[in-house]
């Protein structure tokens, strides 16, 4: 599970068996999980152990590094 992105704490990955999804981004923290699709929009799939602010930043973080997280994501599994 390489991390791609660590910013505040939060660490940003990839699952190595999830390649027959959708690009997608793993998202935590402490004991919080979220995961997020990046095509073809940013919206987050689930969110667990996260308050709602935390979500607002860990989607204003997503936004933010969409295409690099999309890039890394080519670069990984293709």
């Amino acid at each position: 599970m390489p991390t791609v992105l660590d910013v505040n704490g939060y660490r940003f990955k990839f699952f190595s068996n999830e390649n027959d999804e959708p690009q997608h981004i793993h998202i935590t923290k402490g004991d919080g999980n979220s995961k997020y699709w990046l095509v073809p929009k940013c919206e987050e799939a689930y969110s667990y152990g996260f308050t709602a602010q935390e979500r607002k930043a860990i989607k204003g973080l997503v936004i933010k590094h969409q295409e690099f997280l999309i890039k890394k994501w080519n670069e990984y599994f293709k």
